[in-house]
């Protein structure tokens, strides 16, 4: 049965189903929306070894694009749109964000989690705070109002951090957002830790509309 998702029902900022998990819509362009799960569905490694590494070739991306994908009914695949993406470079501690790529299934980067929750410019104006929530050239993370809207709980209910796509402050960290909601640029071992994942993608909500 065709997923019943169509422009008179999806609005930014509401929770709508689709396959077996319900998203918070974050945009809606051009007869798209962007989803981003409403929980962190589960815990991984952004990549596997202990290695250099971008978004483009870790093992994050390709099971997000394999085996999570496939878990989709054909229908479904049919409704998430392949979206090329930009893989900016950490702007705080300019380390490289790899090539561009196409991907059907994705994480936030650092400047879309900063865009799509608040549009507070705290990313990239380097609005930096340390340790002690003061204000510094040398701080690792971001907070704002907008904080408590990037929290994020798992499926029993308990807040945790998940993964963003942008590399931290090396190419072996990547950033996330921490359990409280702020933005911790400077990231964390990609290898060493199971992180929260909340995948995001384009759907196609004219599609009903065709398919009549």
């Amino acid at each position: 049965m065709q997923e019943q998702i169509g422009k008179e029902n999806v609005k930014v900022g509401s929770i709508i189903p689709f396959g077996n998990y319900n998203w918070l819509v974050l945009d809606l362009q051009d007869g798209k929306a962007l989803l981003l799960s409403e929980k962190v569905i589960e815990s991984r490694q952004y990549h596997t070894s202990d290695v250099d590494i971008t978004w483009e070739t870790c093992t994050l991306r390709v099971y997000l694009n394999e085996e999570f994908l496939q878990a989709f009914t054909g229908e479904a695949q049919e409704r998430i749109v392949e979206t090329r993406l930009s893989n900016d470079d950490n702007l705080w501690h300019e380390v490289k964000g790899g090539n561009d790529t196409n991907d059907k299934i994705f994480l936030l980067s650092l400047a879309e989690v900063d865009q799509y929750f608040g549009n507070s410019g705290d990313y990239q104006n380097k609005r930096q705070k340390d340790y002690n929530g003061n204000t510094s050239s040398s701080g690792y993370y971001f907070s704002n109002a907008h904080d408590k809207d990037r929290q994020a709980v798992d499926a029993n209910g308990e807040a945790c951090w998940w993964w963003l796509r942008s590399p931290g402050n090396s190419c072996s960290d990547a950033a996330l957002v921490i359990d409280d909601g702020s933005v911790n640029v400077i990231g964390d071992i990609i290898y060493d830790y199971s992180g929260g994942v909340r995948p995001a993608l384009w759907l196609d909500i004219k599609i009903e509309e065709k398919s009549k």
